[in-house]
């Protein structure tokens, strides 16, 4: 089964940029989406239906803003949208599904990198997710999606300069290290121990093109899948969004 996590900054804007024409080329079994910026009925989905995708959008209140969703061509058993927290579940971040073996979700992770109120609400976040996982009683979880963390010095280019810096803070890197001890495997860095390995660019000094990036987006899966990881891959050379995808191969 491949299983791709992708932020596409703005679905609407990506399918501009050729997402439909790679969705159909790559095909893969479950792609869990982040920051759509939309709501269902403001994108034409036929596309996706003609692909042979089941469609799940949960999406912010405010229009244009964050959002989630999973395209699978294996249909669920259960869809359960949000974290059962209204104070996160207005942003559409978190959305979930499950499977007869496995449950996978799709979550975009907040940034805090425009001041206090957003850092905190972040750390809020982090602690609601953990919370939500460690009452889950499916031992075979996957959560693909946008961390806005960059967990260790490898995962970031030049990481002296940005130890002050929203995505790199201590507290944030702390979380993800006890989320790991928690039960859960950075997938990547199980096959790829590598630098210089990314997968978001500012658009700014042309940052993809030096390669000055950020590894925020994963697949963690449960300890329990270990065994069945097959592959990890980051497609640093498709380009619809300042992210790139992020390919997971598990024999699931």
């Amino acid at each position: 089964m491949n299983i791709i996590s992708y932020n596409v900054n703005g679905i609407r804007a990506a399918l501009k940029k050729g997402f439909a024409d790679w969705l159909k080329i790559e095909s893969p079994d479950i792609i869990c989406i982040q920051e759509t910026k939309a709501h269902k009925n403001q994108v034409d989905t036929n596309v996706f239906e003609y692909l042979g995708y089941n469609q799940y959008w949960f999406s912010a209140e405010k229009k244009g803003y964050s959002s989630v969703a999973i395209f699978s061509k294996i249909k669920p058993n259960e869809v359960i949208y949000g974290i059962d927290n209204p104070k996160f579940d207005i942003e559409g971040r978190f959305l979930r599904l499950n499977f007869d073996n496995f449950t996978i979700i799709s979550s975009y992770f907040p940034s805090g990198t425009t001041g206090t109120i957003r850092q905190d609400y972040k750390m809020e976040y982090l602690a609601e997710v953990q919370k939500y996982v460690n009452n889950l009683k499916d031992k075979n979880i996957i959560i693909s999606g946008d961390y806005n963390i960059c967990h260790k010095p490898i995962d970031i280019n030049h990481p002296e300069r940005h130890k002050n810096t929203s995505g790199f803070l201590p507290e944030e890197r702390e979380w993800m290290t006890n989320f790991l001890e928690s039960g859960f495997i950075d997938s990547f860095r199980h096959f790829n121990q590598e630098p210089k390995k990314y997968s978001w660019w500012s658009y700014r000094q042309n940052s993809r093109e030096k390669n000055l990036g950020w590894r925020i987006d994963y697949h963690m899966v449960s300890n329990s899948l270990k065994d069945k990881l097959i592959s990890v891959d980051i497609l640093k050379d498709i380009v619809h969004s300042d992210h790139c995808p992020v390919k997971l191969e598990i024999d699931i």
